[in-house]
């Protein structure tokens, strides 16, 4: 299949929209006021539908404010908010079976058991009252509609399944959560027990400082390999549905079933080591054009139907927030209010570390510490499992924490300690302090709050000033890196946590922006580098987006979405020269090889030369990974590929000592991952390279799966999927769209903010704001997302009721 769409420009963002929304049959012109009847409100709300799906929200009171919000979330996405309050307290077992019988273990395992009263008042003043309202919302809708059962998404009626009520420690669930580095922690003990400390140092790229990775003599590294971390990966994974899922079927629903039960694969490509990375900047008014400060921030995170990202505006006395947030969760993460504007990135931040245990062999529930026995705390648990019998689970507690594995023959236990499981623990929730944030002091203040994620938050505002505060709670190591696993005898323990205003941070800098993009951007002369990480993205996004705002002025929003929009590949313009004086035997080779030499690297849907490069640079990743990394460690060491062109633009050093001999077995080996990469492309596309345009259902691409597309029958099964749509860029281009041919990471959601004018800033959510299939607004904003374009979030009421297309008043 060709595609052949042309990348609208700002000017017909507009117009590309509107035709959209007629094409999706939503009115442009408002319908008259519907009311409800909600127990539990205290005085009139009122809720304005625009016509993309985004509702706001205009109350009163706070209570009733996020007590509509939670209403509003639910009705759009109830089944992803039941399979978040199943994963929340480890009852999926009971509608999958014992499959997820681990998952459920692990869920209690890592569940928040301190002071629930502290940790909801750790969000905001009034968060305890502010997430009591917002679960008393969902329910309300829950009781409204299974009370009408025909209400139910076609999802419940397929697993026959009904929703259940919530409680706030269903909002602080941490499993969702961007944790910690335990899994590579993990892994790089198992390979420096492998093949030593100073080889895997060759291979992970450690920076800014040398961490030490010589495991302790009281580990032993071969015991390492088993299975440690079972439960707490079962408890991090995606929910996934099977025909066993399926009781009866209504022939209505679920006809003709073809069962294919399979992950998404990612193509013929290594795994991609970063799902969660993300884009942000600043720009003070001295280089835009409107003279005030602008903001944008386009967070990656896994690409799915329904999205991760949920956008709301909420406005009561004291508050008028509009952003996008998960769904889940009160208050609104990354957005602005009438002061100011904030985003986030991930800022590498080590909140986990691996602890290793001698156990008593008479009494294996006790072990070793500060030189006597000690008991381990235990809670019981009974986990109901879908056609089995109640399954009673013993939950194991050290001082430092969860038992995720016992070793009774070895007598080894391995705990983890998380920062996480501290009060405040809960992603994002500390963004309803920063929702009210007035200036830039009090948003520094109320990221004093943000302990989970480690994130770089900026903030820009409308007195003109730029910043960027990096939060997140952070343990202070002082005699271990926090990168192997460590004995728990009592040598290695926190010394506390550094104080959140104490990470890096900066106020209306000199260069007049800022930029991260997950990459090292730490000042050297920072002074708490034992609360700093070791591992960072590669360098490539963030290297293309400040290149570009340090040679522009006069930045317009036109510029700020062309840059976070923008495909071109910095790994590229290093690769691509290596291919100069390499000759190949072939014509049909030395054209693809070409395409290159006349290419200008930027990795857009129509082009062919973008094909041939991205097959290029997938075959150098498998090849490097073959040829350097020893294979007793390839499960679990990665090379990224800042290590990868190291190697190709250093052949002495690392493909033999002879200058000579080592260039030659240098373009020897870029020649070899050329010709695989043509083969590749021949495989996939054909022999007519005028058809390897990047950007094709055949390669990169965007194809909604439905978590349950393949229980049903075609006819639902085309209803529930989105696409497909062709896509440019991957993840190494600020536009990051993942190293799959299927898109599944990136940017689902944008934002563009001037602070000049609050009705200027323009958003993107995908593929819609509902999860409902039978919803208008279910896949509205595909193919707007798809070309890289964006919708005007608007901010006075005003103009927010010339474009809305529902609006409902709630009563008490």
């Amino acid at each position: 299949m060709q595609y052949h769409f042309q990348k609208p420009s700002f000017f017909f963002l507009f117009v590309f929209t509107a035709c959209l929304i007629a094409s999706n049959s939503i009115t442009l012109v408002a319908q008259e006021k519907n009311t409800l009847q909600l127990k539990g409100l205290k005085e009139k709300v009122e809720i304005l539908r625009d016509q993309w799906g985004v509702n706001h929200i205009y109350a009163n009171n706070e209570h009733d404010l996020f007590f509509t919000q939670g209403y509003c979330a639910a009705k759009d996405r109830l089944f992803q908010f039941e399979i978040w309050r199943r994963q929340a307290t480890g009852t999926v077992a009971e509608i999958l079976g014992a499959r997820e019988l681990k998952r459920d273990i692990g869920t209690r395992l890592f569940k928040f058991r301190g002071d629930l009263k502290k940790e909801l008042g750790h969000y905001h003043e009034h968060g305890q009252a502010i997430i009591q309202a917002y679960v008393d919302g969902v329910n309300s809708y829950i009781t409204e509609v299974n009370a009408k059962p025909a209400l139910l998404p076609i999802e419940f009626k397929i697993l026959k399944i009904r929703p259940a009520k919530w409680t706030p420690e269903i909002v602080i669930s941490r499993h969702q959560g961007l944790l910690g580095n335990i899994t590579q922690e993990l892994n790089i003990g198992r390979a420096v027990a492998a093949v030593g400390e100073k080889k895997v140092k060759e291979l992970v790229w450690f920076h800014p400082k040398d961490p030490n990775l010589k495991l302790d003599t009281a580990i032993r590294g071969d015991l390492l390999k088993a299975d440690i971390l079972a439960l707490y990966n079962a408890y991090r994974t995606e929910v996934e549905f099977t025909k066993s899922d399926i009781i009866e079927q209504d022939e209505d629903d679920v006809s003709a079933l073809d069962i294919l039960n399979k992950r998404k694969q990612l193509a013929d490509y290594l795994p991609e080591q970063e799902m969660e990375g993300s884009n942000n900047w600043i720009i003070s008014g001295r280089k835009t054009a409107s003279g005030f400060p602008m903001l944008a921030n386009d967070p990656h995170r896994k690409i799915a139907v329904p999205s991760l990202r949920y956008i709301v505006h909420l406005v009561a006395p004291g508050w008028n927030v509009v952003g996008g947030g998960e769904p889940e969760i009160p208050g609104v993460s990354i957005g602005h209010n009438e002061f100011g504007a904030w985003g986030l990135t991930i800022y590498e931040t080590d909140g986990e570390d691996l602890y290793v245990y001698n156990i008593n062999p008479l009494h294996k529930d006790e072990y070793w510490y500060k030189g006597q026995w000690v008991k381990m705390k235990t809670v019981t648990e009974n986990i109901k499992i879908k056609n089995a019998p109640t399954e009673t689970v013993q939950l194991n507690y050290t001082v430092h924490g969860p038992v995720t594995f016992i070793d009774s023959i070895n007598n080894k236990a391995y705990a983890v300690k998380c920062a996480w499981m501290e009060a405040g623990g809960a992603p994002y929730l500390a963004s309803l302090r920063i929702d009210q944030a007035n200036s830039w002091e009090s948003f520094r203040e109320a990221c004093a709050y943000s302990h989970i994620p480690g994130e770089n938050m900026i903030w820009a505002d409308k007195k003109g000033n730029i910043g960027w505060q990096a939060v997140g709670i952070i343990p202070i190591r002082k005699n271990f890196s926090g990168y192997v696993p460590i004995p728990g005898d009592g040598r290695f323990e926190w010394a506390g946590y550094l104080p959140i205003k104490e990470r890096p941070h900066l106020l209306n800098p000199s260069k007049d922006f800022f930029a991260t993009a997950n990459q090292h951007v730490t000042p050297d002369t920072y002074e708490h580098w034992d609360a700093v990480g070791y591992t960072w993205a590669d360098p490539y996004r963030g290297d293309r987006i400040n290149k570009v705002l340090t040679e522009k002025n006069n930045i317009s929003m036109e510029d700020m979405g062309k840059l976070q929009t923008d495909y071109y590949s910095i790994p590229a313009t290093s690769i691509v020269p290596l291919l100069e004086k390499i000759k190949f035997e072939d014509s049909f080779t030395n054209a693809a090889k070409q395409y290159l030499m006349d290419w200008n690297f930027v990795l857009d849907k129509n082009s062919i030369a973008a094909g041939i490069y991205v097959s290029l640079e997938k075959q150098l990743a498998i090849a490097a990974q073959k040829y350097f990394v020893p294979d007793e460690i390839k499960p679990w060491i990665n090379l990224q590929l800042k290590k990868v062109i190291e190697r190709l633009e250093n052949p002495i050093k690392y493909f033999g000592e002879d200058a000579a001999v080592a260039i030659n077995n240098r373009n020897a080996f870029i020649k070899k991952a050329f010709e695989g990469a043509i083969q590749s492309l021949k495989n996939k596309l054909g022999n007519e390279m005028s058809a390897w345009n990047y950007g094709q259902e055949k390669y990169k691409h965007i194809y909604f799966e439905h978590p349950l597309a393949n229980l049903v029958s075609p006819a639902l099964k085309a209803k529930l999927n989105i696409g497909p749509l062709p896509r440019g860029g991957y993840g190494q281009t600020p536009g990051s769209t993942g190293g799959a041919d299927n898109q599944v990471s990136g940017a689902s959601f944008r934002i563009l903010m001037d602070t000049d004018d609050w009705d200027k800033t323009l958003i993107i959510n995908t593929p819609g704001q509902s999860g409902d299939s039978n919803s208008p607004f279910y896949r509205n904003l595909f193919s707007t997302w798809a070309n890289d374009s964006y919708f005007p979030s608007y901010y006075s009421r005003a103009l927010i009721e010339k474009t809305t297309v529902e609006k409902w008043v709630a009563r008490p």
